[in-house]
C-alpha cells in the first residue's frame, strides 16, 4: 500500500511536533559550566550559564588575591563559547594573568565534559597561586 504525499504529511506532522518538542526542551536545559577555583587551601566552587550579556558578568573574587570570570555565550540555542578570565588583584587595577577561549559547537550531556584539566597560575611578588579546573553540561530544565 502506497501513501499519497498528502496522507505521509499527515501522518509525519504529529512525529514532527513531538521532535520539534524534544528539541525545545533541550534548548531550555542550556549549558551549565562548574568550576572548583582553589586559593590559599579554600576551593570556591561556581557555576555560570549562558549569558546574552557578556560584558555584564562580574568577576568572583577569590581570597582577596585573584578575580575569576565566566562568560558563556550562546548562538542560535546553541552554545558557542566559553571564556574564562583570570586577573590578579593589585593597585592601581586588577591585571590579566589568563584569558582562555574555548570555541564551540559542544557536545553537551548531562555527563561532564573536562573542559579546561587542572590549571596553576601564579601572581604577584610572592607568586600566589591559583588553581581551577571547569567541566561542561547540559543545566537541568
Amino acid at each position: 500500500m502506497e501513501l499519497s504525499p498528502i496522507r505521509w504529511t499527515r501522518l509525519m506532522r504529529p512525529m514532527t511536533s513531538l521532535l520539534f518538542g524534544f528539541a525545545a526542551m533541550a534548548c531550555q536545559a542550556g549549558a551549565l559550566l562548574q568550576c572548583a577555583v582553589t586559593y590559599a587551601g579554600t576551593t570556591h566552587q561556581l557555576k555560570a550559564t549562558p549569558t546574552t550579556s557578556p560584558y555584564a558578568v562580574k568577576a568572583i573574587d577569590i581570597g582577596g588575591r585573584f578575580f575569576f570570570k565566566m562568560v558563556l555565550t550562546e548562538s542560535n540555542a546553541t552554545l558557542s563559547h566559553v571564556l574564562l578570565y583570570v586577573y590578579l588583584d593589585q593597585e592601581p587595577r586588577p591585571v590579566l594573568l589568563q584569558e582562555a577561549k574555548y570555541m564551540g559547537p559542544f557536545h553537551l550531556t548531562s555527563q561532564p565534559l573536562a573542559l579546561t584539566g587542572e590549571q596553576h597560575l601564579y601572581g604577584g611578588p610572592v607568586e600566589r597561586e591559583l588553581i581551577y579546573s571547569c567541566w561542561l553540561q547540559t543545566a537541568a530544565p
